[in-house]
């Protein structure tokens, strides 16, 4: 079964746009290229462009689970994500929908 995850982000105010997208695109080809992953698509907060959200497809909650331990060890960790925010992140994740008539 797939899944949905949200990561929420809150970005630095002292760098480049281009510094961020830059590490935004390095970390998120990373992450697209993990077996399991779906889709990747990043949103920017109207309101305020230092907030954003990733929206994660995975095929299922195995795959997500197997890139979060991946993502803990020396070789996939995101450096160049983790140099950009003001925050850690926030982690939410949705293994259920309910389906609409």
């Amino acid at each position: 079964m797939s899944m949905t995850v949200f990561l929420e982000v809150r970005l630095r105010d002292d760098l480049s746009t281009e510094t961020i997208e830059s590490a935004i695109r390095e970390t998120l080809a990373q992450t697209a290229e993990f077996p399991g992953n779906e889709s990747l698509e990043v949103l920017v907060d109207d309101a305020d462009a230092s907030r954003l959200v990733v929206l994660e497809r995975w095929a299922s909650t195995a795959d997500h689970d197997a890139y979060v331990a991946w993502r803990a060890t020396s070789e996939g960790r995101a450096e160049a994500l983790a140099a950009v925010l003001a925050e850690p992140p926030v982690t939410r994740t949705f293994d259920r929908s309910i389906t609409l008539a």
